[in-house]
């Protein structure tokens, strides 16, 4: 047996896998999951366990952001009130750290619309994977139990159903995956500001943003608006093909 032949073989067999399109889903099954991810994110009680996946998306945009800028990375962590914390090191001011404080709420929505465009040009499989290897990718930066067990459980998720689902499931999870990014995205921002509203969360990301720029924090607040609902806007339009 040849198994420099075969294992170029499979390589390439993977490679067109990861690469190539999916059928489109059927148009119920675009509606299903957009109501399913509603489900999710409206009632408070179901809301208090989903969050927790944009909390991933949250502080996982940080910590990108925080490396892409040149900050040292230094650890995450995913608490079970769905709060989290990204620490980094570096310069305490300027762009690196302005960048890296505003990605916070608007990496969920962000997150959301790029799954959209995939999901859009019918690559199904290859979302299923890039969300897959980013949350292993975040796996190492986490520094708490909890969050190693948040982290695990949502990239398992991806894990069985990228490899062992049918392409109907597969369609039914990555769409279900990105309406709740797109409108789960929304909801974080309207909570900072009624907590604002009640004096609560001074040390948001909006009034960080607010000393490092000298912008108010209202216009940062503002900006997570229109970054997340813009985001719903575009990206649900793209998966409903309008």
């Amino acid at each position: 047996m040849d198994t420099h032949n075969l294992g170029a073989s499979d390589l390439g067999s993977l490679w067109d896998r990861l690469t190539g399109t999916q059928p489109d889903p059927q148009n119920w099954l675009l509606y299903a999951t957009a109501a399913l991810a509603l489900i999710a994110v409206v009632p408070h009680p179901l809301w208090r366990l989903t969050r927790n996946a944009i909390t991933i998306a949250h502080e996982g945009g940080h910590g990108l952001i925080a490396l892409l800028t040149g900050r040292t990375l230094t650890g995450i962590r995913l608490h079970s009130d769905t709060s989290g914390l990204t620490v980094s090191r570096g310069k305490p001011t300027g762009i690196g750290m302005i960048l890296t404080a505003a990605a916070g709420y608007t990496a969920p929505p962000l997150l959301g619309l790029g799954g959209a465009w995939l999901l859009a040009a019918d690559h199904i499989t290859l979302f299923l994977w890039v969300a897959t290897a980013l949350l292993l990718a975040m796996l190492v930066m986490i520094r708490n139990a909890y969050g190693v067990l948040t982290v695990v459980v949502t990239g398992a998720a991806f894990v069985l159903v990228s490899w062992l689902a049918g392409p109907d499931v597969q369609a039914g999870f990555a769409y279900t995956a990105v309406w709740f990014l797109l409108l789960g995205g929304v909801r974080p921002a309207f909570e900072l500001q009624s907590k604002r509203r009640h004096g609560g969360a001074p040390d948001s990301d909006a009034d960080q943003l607010a000393r490092l720029t000298h912008v108010p924090p209202l216009l940062w607040l503002a900006m997570f608006h229109v970054v997340s609902l813009c985001a719903l806007l575009g990206g649900g339009r793209w998966l409903l093909g309008l």
